[in-house]
């Protein structure tokens, strides 16, 4: 098998198996969770760019930037999709963050089309349409918008929209990111201490879990990187829904989490979509 595609492969499956990791973390808050998942992160992308000598290149990058809203915005997205995935997951919504990430090409095909003047086929705009209307049907049979799907879909859309126009590398813009949500977190942190209420100390396996956070964020985006750097970008589109299986995976058989009619039917619609644009 292609390097790059075990690479690229064994990132989504890693990413996949994350509910695994965030459910042995659901006794503590998640806010709590996500400030140490940017913290931690922050210490890894430091490690990072320190080990590749870039600290240099990054400052000039942020210096010469004539867009800097492009720079510092992607925090915020990323940051409150951490948040929301991280919530749902430990709340019992694990299908429903999967159907977000299996609608999240779609949207960031719309989103290409609406900002950057992409063009698309007859069958690719059938594809969009078919998933749309798969949330339509999911609405209106499951009696609930699904929110937490487009949410997690939308944010991650946006943000891949605001990197794809930003000069910053993978690693420089997640240690960017990870700084400026840092402030928010440390705030959290003088507030659990004050209060005497965080979950850090509290016993060693959940004080390693949480320092892993940094680790599980990290560590697969750089071998993702790696691999795509070797691999067609068509090959990384279909490879990609590897990751939303295994999320569904773990919901339905590992937490059996309910799949009603209106579930089913409107994943149906999504898959068809995405076999569609697939072809």
């Amino acid at each position: 098998m292609n390097r790059g595609v075990v690479l690229a492969l064994s990132a989504y499956i890693f990413w996949g198996l994350h509910p695994i990791y965030w459910k042995q973390l659901k006794d503590v808050p998640s806010p709590e969770i996500v400030s140490h998942r940017i913290f931690w992160s922050l210490v890894f992308f430091v490690m990072v760019i320190s080990f590749r000598k870039g600290w240099k290149q990054l400052f000039c990058k942020i210096r010469e930037s004539n867009k800097k809203w492009i720079l510092f915005t992607p925090a915020f997205l990323i940051g409150s999709n951490w948040a929301m995935y991280i919530w749902a997951v430990n709340a019992g919504y694990v299908i429903e963050t999967s159907l977000g990430y299996f609608i999240c090409p779609l949207i960031s095909v719309f989103l290409g089309v609406l900002f950057l003047h992409e063009k698309l086929r007859k069958i690719q705009w059938l594809a969009i349409i078919i998933a749309g209307m798969g949330v339509l049907v999911m609405t209106l049979m499951y009696g609930q918008f699904p929110w937490i799907s487009l949410y997690l879909a939308l944010t991650w859309g946006l943000y891949g929209l605001l990197r794809k126009t930003s000069t910053l590398k993978p690693a420089e813009g997640l240690l960017l990111e990870t700084l400026i949500m840092v402030i928010p977190a440390m705030a959290y942190f003088i507030l659990l201490l004050h209060s005497n209420s965080g979950s850090f100390f509290v016993n060693t396996k959940t004080t390693f879990l949480l320092m892993g956070t940094g680790l599980i964020s990290g560590v697969p985006l750089i071998v993702f990187i790696a691999g795509a750097r070797q691999i067609n970008l068509s090959l990384i589109g279909i490879l990609q829904y590897v990751y939303p299986t295994l999320i569904f995976a773990c919901g339905y058989f590992l937490y059996h989490e309910l799949l009603n009619e209106g579930k089913v039917i409107g994943f149906v619609f999504i898959w068809t979509a995405i076999f569609l644009y697939s072809v």
